[in-house]
C-alpha cells in the first residue's frame, strides 16, 4: 500500500498556524519576526515578500495577495481573529480540571455580621431583663 505515513506528512506540511498563534503575531511584532525568520526567503513563494499575517500564508505576487484579501476565506479568518482567543484557564475550567473563579468569599463577611447582630441582641435582652426586674 505504499508509505503508511505519507498522508500524515502531507497534512503536517500543509498545516496552518492556529488562531492563538496568529493573535500573538498581531499583538507583538517580535513574535511575527520570529516566525518569519524560521524559513529561508529563497524557499518561500515570492522570495518571502508577500505575507498575509491573518491567514499565515505566503504569496507569489502582490496581485495574488490583493485578490486573496478580497476573498471570503481571508474575511472569515479576520472575523474569527476579532474574537478573544481562549486562555489556558478557560480551557481547564471547561473540562473540569480547574474550578471557576467565583470572586471573593462572602461567607466570612456574612458570619461576622451575624455575630455582631447576635451580640447586640443579647445586650438588649439583658438590659430589658434588668428593667423588668426593678
Amino acid at each position: 500500500m505504499g508509505i503508511p505515513q505519507k498522508t500524515t506528512r502531507t497534512k503536517t506540511r500543509r498545516r496552518l498556524r492556529d488562531l492563538d498563534q496568529i493573535a500573538e503575531d498581531l499583538k507583538s511584532p517580535k513574535h511575527l519576526q520570529q516566525h518569519k525568520g524560521m524559513k529561508a526567503a529563497e524557499d518561500l513563494p515570492g522570495l518571502g515578500q508577500f505575507y498575509c499575517i491573518e491567514c499565515a500564508k505566503w504569496f507569489e505576487s502582490e496581485h495574488s495577495m490583493v485578490t486573496h484579501r478580497k476573498g471570503s476565506t481571508h474575511k472569515r479568518r479576520v472575523k474569527a481573529l476579532k474574537e478573544e482567543p481562549y486562555t489556558q484557564r478557560e480551557a481547564e475550567a471547561a473540562i473540569g480540571q480547574r474550578p471557576s473563579d467565583n470572586g471573593p468569599r462572602l461567607a466570612a463577611k456574612e458570619n461576622a455580621q451575624d455575630v455582631e447582630v447576635e451580640m447586640e441582641n443579647s445586650g438588649l435582652l439583658e438590659h430589658q431583663e434588668d428593667v423588668l426586674a426593678t
